[in-house]
């Protein structure tokens, strides 16, 4: 179910004179989303098996679904860069496995360009169960089969929680596009 736009922000968002957006607002503010998202290993959550979701991760398929054009095909390669920093996987697994979930994005895109919200989730999940499995197995969990059980309860609260990802992509979108003013 959409959020309900507030009548404040339907004002802000009309079009004024010697009003527009912001290129700097708009261009940055989706890398910033992505890589705070990223930082999400960060915060004290202490548990004995994995379970919170990549939200960097989440966010990056919340624009790439939002605005496909907005994010170049080889995005995955600085934001895994960033990733990889705070995530605690070996180096280069999350530039693999995002540039490859970058790829694989635009070709859904181009291949299938009228896609609802259904079909959004249904390969969102795809990719995120294959990017969960991959990078476990970049970690060394083949060595332990037991920890790909361990693995589920994150995959699943990873796909609950794409809709709540896309929503907040929908709303930092909104926020990016506020016209201001113009010297």
């Amino acid at each position: 179910m959409p959020v309900p736009i507030p009548e404040q922000l339907k004002d802000l968002t009309r079009p004024r004179i010697n009003r527009a957006p912001s290129p700097l607002l708009a261009i940055s503010l989706p890398w910033i989303l992505v890589m705070l998202g990223s930082l999400s290993p960060a915060w004290p959550i202490i548990s004995s098996a994995p379970v919170m979701p990549p939200l960097g991760f989440l966010f990056l398929l919340g624009w790439l679904h939002l605005r496909p054009s907005l994010f170049p095909v080889w995005a995955g390669l600085p934001l895994g860069l960033f990733d990889d920093l705070y995530s605690g996987q070996p180096m280069g697994s999350a530039i693999l496995l995002w540039s490859l979930a970058t790829i694989a994005m635009d070709y859904v895109e181009a291949r299938f360009p009228w896609r609802g919200f259904v079909q959004n989730w249904v390969v969102a999940s795809a990719v995120i169960a294959g990017y969960l499995f991959v990078s476990a197995w970049f970690a060394g969990v083949q060595r332990q089969p037991d920890l790909l059980l361990a693995m589920l309860p994150q995959i699943a609260l990873s796909i609950l929680v794409y809709p709540i990802a896309a929503q907040i992509v929908g709303l930092v979108d909104r926020l990016r596009l506020i016209p201001v003013r113009e010297v």
